[in-house]
């Protein structure tokens, strides 16, 4: 059965973020339909310090107590919105914000990746931008201003319940207005490709889903299979790499990283006996 938030990935990706699809999104929630969308819920996961969004699953599947899934959308240390569910959610529990009190029926759950603990703040900027960026794309959508942004924290009762985000959500909720106001700094894109340079062409930027022989020379500076198809396992070195070289680890291969790249010497294939 299709749910009722399928709008989701499209309204996120209009707002020039990045947007990852599970599978079977369009069909996950609760038994229970969706209401109204008045708002937005922020959390943060307490999930593990290491990777990108470690959490996925445990929002997909749920735990021993709460069932899943727990959000609808995830979002990656990178930036990158991972839409988990267009149904039902229980991420809101007991609470009350703007007179509203079933969370689970009529806010949109956003659980950010990161442990709530002093290892993870503060939280890297290019993570906040788009959490700003994308719960104002969807407040804009159903037609509500920053004031229908809740932190967990302020949301659950009794108070004191829960410490998520672990952000200042007063200045959470200013970042959010000002997008919805048009006077928020334009976010900084990665360009379509390089600048010419010495008569020569600039290369394509290439992230998960391109094809070519683009793909296959990253995939050979990386010492992975050269089929030429930028999957999962391709977007997931090239964040260890930007990592390694203190890039911001979206997984995209922009100009910046193409001239990382171009110092890397792609390894020796071994040669047939």
């Amino acid at each position: 059965m299709i749910r009722e938030l399928t709008w989701l990935p499209a309204v996120l990706k209009n707002a020039g973020l990045k947007v990852a699809t599970v599978d079977g999104w369009e069909e996950r929630g609760t038994s229970s339909a969706m209401g109204t969308v008045l708002g937005v819920l922020c959390h943060h996961t307490a999930g593990p310090r290491a990777g990108n969004m470690p959490s996925l699953n445990t929002l997909v599947k749920g735990t021993s107590r709460v069932p899943g899934p727990l959000a609808q959308l995830g979002l990656g240390r990178d930036g990158t919105f991972y839409v988990v569910a267009a149904g039902k959610c229980n991420h809101a529990g007991q609470g009350i914000w703007k007179g509203i009190t079933n969370g689970n029926t009529h806010f949109i759950g956003i659980e950010a990746e990161n442990t709530g603990k002093a290892d993870d703040f503060p939280w890297p900027e290019v993570q906040v931008d788009a959490y700003c960026r994308g719960v104002a794309a969807i407040l804009k959508h159903i037609g509500k201003d920053a004031s229908f942004c809740a932190g967990h924290k302020e949301y659950a009762l009794p108070k004191g319940r829960k410490p998520d985000p672990d952000f200042n959500m007063d200045d959470f909720r200013k970042r959010v207005a000002d997008i919805l106001n048009g006077i928020a700094p334009d976010p900084v894109l990665i360009p379509d490709e390089e600048q010419p340079h010495d008569g020569t062409p600039g290369r394509k930027t290439i992230r998960r889903g391109d094809k070519g022989e683009l793909v296959k020379i990253i995939q050979g500076k990386l010492n992975l299979q050269q089929d030429g198809i930028f999957g999962a396992k391709t977007e997931a070195a090239v964040r260890q790499f930007q990592r390694e070289h203190n890039l911001v680890p979206d997984g995209i291969v922009g100009p910046k990283s193409w001239k990382l790249f171009d110092a890397v010497q792609t390894p020796a294939q071994p040669q047939p006996a």
